[in-house]
């Protein structure tokens, strides 16, 4: 009698019990895929949610932050440009004409504009932003779904909850007002990852190498990001280190995969960050009006206005504008958060992670605490930090924006921990489940997003499209618009946007040194160049309708700051004040505009020749 083969065929109870195995491990694994796939069906309806009203009115905009869409849309038509025309990526000379932007010293998201050509070229800059605001926030929900149900959780239920809020929480919803670099983190969870990945033994230089290329990703997309990634995987992996002896063996294979992540990501990153911090254009921190934007102590137990249960008004005093509503998680979930620290109190990741939340909260308290909208007098430790190199150009309430994350993994990991509870006490399951999903309710559903409010946004000037501006800047020249791009008033960038950048802007909205002379805090950053008198004339009528007094010392610096800006023309498209421009710049100038393609046309060439 012959002994079958183990893997040959055979007939028996052994036989079918395995055949039984097989075919429930193949039904598990399609469940799981359908399982993948409805979340992240899930979080592309989310997405769509939130950005739907952009998608729905083509001509509209995000209506609490207009500029920053228009540097965007400018942002990714130079991506464009790099790859279609091979123009420098690090600076550019088509705003702020003469000087330029140091572009990687502000937002240029090149990981992401270069990518994206094409959507820029065949669909223009407005749908290349659109799409990247969107699919950021999508593609984070899924790299954190991915992580957490196949690295952290193991779980596809609780791994779903917790992306969810990692993407869409009421911080990531406020930043959605026109800020794509900021909502598009799906790079954060693919450095945790790699970086949890590098104590695999023998694979050292693979994993190191990964992790400098997530770390490279992410330098391009968002710097401060990157810092609180840094901070926050310190943390966690040396809570580790101390409370779990069991992983010290992989401390070699760690350390040596580090150190060729820091080596190569360090190789990759030294001139561009050279030409950040050193190149033409740097400057040299944020100015201490903007080192003050800090979260109020109240608006941690306050609803965003974009959540459901929040409202301008709940929001009223707490945050310095509706992009900056990082802090805001309400009563509830804090409650819940707090609940869940204790129950789960005997994990080292756990109590890291509480550790590190508290330790963001405190920073973005900034250099002095408010409550209510009003100063307490009580310094926070903000104030021994903020003038130290890197921390000087950090926002101090953006490290609220870090716990969103932390309480997304403690959310998982408490759905995770009650599920495990009802699996082994079978006679209370129903009431276990039950009381999870009511206290998760309680607690997220009045953070759930609503739509993005928008504005009708006016359409680019057909002096613009039609290229009719092209013949005024042959030899360098740059177009000047009324009133000049600044914080406030941005849609030249739009309009430069369009042409693919070939239009060339004086002044502008960016980062740059204050260069003046007198400044009190010498190559500090302002937003945009530093004033001109031109530049401050027309800003005065942008704010007030009324045209300054004009002297014969106001024209003749109005005649020397166009030159400086070489300027070929000067355009005024349609505006609150527009009579009011129109008078200041004919005074100024003597010359008799012309009505064309939708603006009024002055042609300086006569003067700056």
């Amino acid at each position: 009698m012959t002994t079958p083969e183990p893997d040959a065929p055979s007939d028996g109870p052994a036989a079918a019990s395995s055949v039984r195995g097989v075919d429930d491990r193949a039904r598990t694994a399609r469940s799981g895929k359908w399982a993948d796939l409805a979340a992240v069906l899930s979080f592309v309806v989310l997405g769509f949610w939130v950005t739907g009203r952009l998608w729905l009115e083509p001509g509209s905009g995000v209506r609490d932050n207009r500029s920053d869409q228009s540097q965007f849309e400018w942002m990714m038509a130079h991506g464009a440009r790099v790859v279609t025309q091979f123009a420098y990526p690090f600076h550019s000379d088509q705003m702020n004409v003469p000087d330029g932007v140091n572009l990687m010293a502000n937002t240029s998201v090149l990981s992401i504009s270069l990518p994206m050509t094409p959507v820029t070229v065949l669909l223009g800059p407005r749908a290349a932003f659109l799409l990247f605001l969107t699919a950021g926030m999508i593609a984070t929900a899924a790299a954190w779904y991915f992580v957490l149900s196949r690295v952290l959780i193991g779980t596809r239920g609780p791994a779903w909850l917790g992306a969810g809020f990692c993407a869409f929480a009421p911080a990531m919803v406020s930043h959605a007002n026109g800020h794509p670099n900021i909502v598009s983190q799906f790079v954060v969870p693919l450095i945790i990852w790699r970086t949890l990945r590098l104590g695999e033994p023998g694979r050292w230089l693979r994993n190191g190498v990964l992790l400098a290329i997530m770390i490279v990703w992410q330098a391009f997309l968002n710097l401060e990001i990157l810092l609180m990634t840094a901070i926050g995987l310190g943390v966690i992996v040396g809570a580790l280190a101390l409370g779990r002896p069991d992983l010290r063996a992989r401390a070699r294979p760690f350390l040596a995969g580090l150190a060729v992540a820091a080596g190569v990501a360090g190789l990759l990153l030294a001139y561009p960050l050279y030409v950040q911090f050193f190149g033409p254009g740097a400057y040299a921190g944020l100015s201490r009006l903007i080192r003050g934007y800090s979260s109020d102590l109240a608006s941690f137990v306050a609803y965003s206005r974009e959540s459901l249960a929040g409202s301008p008004r709940t929001a009223a005093n707490l945050a310095k504008n509706p992009t900056e509503e990082n802090s805001f998680f309400g009563w509830a979930l804090l409650v819940l958060v707090v609940a869940l620290i204790w129950w789960l109190r005997r994990s080292v990741v756990v109590l890291a992670l509480a550790a590190l939340g508290l330790f963001f909260a405190v920073l973005s308290l900034g250099r002095e605490i408010r409550f209510a909208g009003r100063g307490t007098g009580v310094p926070g430790p903000w104030a021994l930090l903020e003038n130290l190199p890197i921390l000087h150009s950090v926002v101090p309430t953006r490290w609220a924006l870090a716990i969103t994350p932390i309480i997304g993994v403690l959310l998982a990991y408490g759905a995770e921990r009650a599920r495990e509870l009802a699996h082994s006490q079978p006679a209370a399951r129903r009431q276990i489940r039950f009381a999870t999903a009511t206290v998760l309710t309680m607690a997220l559903l009045p953070i759930l997003p609503t739509p993005l409010p928008v504005v009708r946004l006016d359409p680019v000037p057909t002096f613009v499209t039609s290229g009719a501006w092209r013949p005024y800047v042959t030899g360098g020249r740059s177009v000047v618009t009324l009133p000049l791009p600044d914080t406030n008033y941005a849609d030249p960038l739009r309009w430069s946007a369009e042409t693919r950048l070939d239009m060339p802007l004086a002044r502008g909205y960016f980062l740059g040194p204050d260069t003046r002379g007198n400044a009190q805090e010498p190559r500090i950053a302002l937003f945009g160049a530093p004033p001109r008198p031109t530049s401050s004339f027309f800003g005065t009528i942008r704010r007030t309708g009324a045209v300054p007094p004009i002297t014969p010392q106001s024209r003749v610096k109005a005649v020397d700051d166009l030159r400086f800006w070489r300027a070929g023309v000067v355009i005024l498209g349609p505006h609150e004040y527009e009579a009011a421009l129109r008078r200041g710049m004919t005074e100024l100038t003597g010359i008799q505009p012309v009505f064309t393609g939708g603006v009024w046309v002055w042609d300086v060439r006569p003067l700056t020749d």
